[in-house]
């Protein structure tokens, strides 16, 4: 027996892909529960096949915003190829939501997830966290123990996956049982520079 396709939907709508580290605008073709196919225009960068194979060579995974439809994410090039002069690919997805209280026009960037460590200075004593999520404007953290911190505080902070560090204000803290959560607000940053994050900006 065969493997049944997933049912494709074809429909017309815009979106946002970063990739290459720059955020092209897409048409989407047709989108299925598992994945989606789409045309870059010939006027973004990165419409010649030699640029998008470097850039897909790097990291098949992109991130991915579908306002219309509210999805947001990350999915996976599978296929790509060049079409009337425009390049045109399959995207799997990988790690996908449904925004389905607009969220991100509220927070006013999108908020990648990323997971890794990192160090911050609470209270004059260093601390190891964990990222949750990262954005162009912050990022949340969780500690593995109780620290008690006050929002509105500055605090010093590294996180070498991103070749971040500095000065961040608290913003939120929450305790569970987990430990401490916080929501760091970047200070004396270029925001538009955080290399492999997208702005999505609204």
């Amino acid at each position: 027996m065969t493997e049944e396709r997933p049912y494709r939907k074809n429909l017309a709508t815009k979106g946002l892909v970063y990739l290459g580290g720059q955020e092209l605008e897409i048409e989407v073709k047709n989108l299925s529960i598992t994945g989606l196919l789409a045309r870059l225009q010939a006027s973004e960068p990165l419409h010649e096949v030699k640029e998008f194979f470097q850039a897909i060579r790097v990291s098949p995974l992109v991130d991915i915003y579908l306002p219309e439809l509210r999805l947001i994410g990350e999915a996976e090039v599978v296929r790509s190829e060049k079409i009337d002069g425009s390049m045109h690919f399959a995207l799997e997805f990988r790690n996908i939501s449904y925004d389905i209280d607009n969220l991100l026009y509220s927070r006013r960037a999108y908020r990648k997830n990323i997971n890794d460590l990192g160090c911050i200075v609470l209270n004059q004593e260093a601390h190891a966290f964990y990222t949750e999520n990262v954005s162009v404007d912050g990022m949340m953290i969780r500690l593995d123990e109780r620290v008690d911190v006050k929002p509105e505080e500055v605090v010093s902070y590294q996180f070498k996956r991103l070749e971040l560090s500095g000065e961040s204000k608290v913003v939120w803290v929450e305790h569970d049982e987990q430990g401490t959560w916080i929501g760091l607000e970047y200070l004396h940053l270029e925001k538009d520079s955080i290399k492999g994050v997208p702005r999505f900006y609204n």
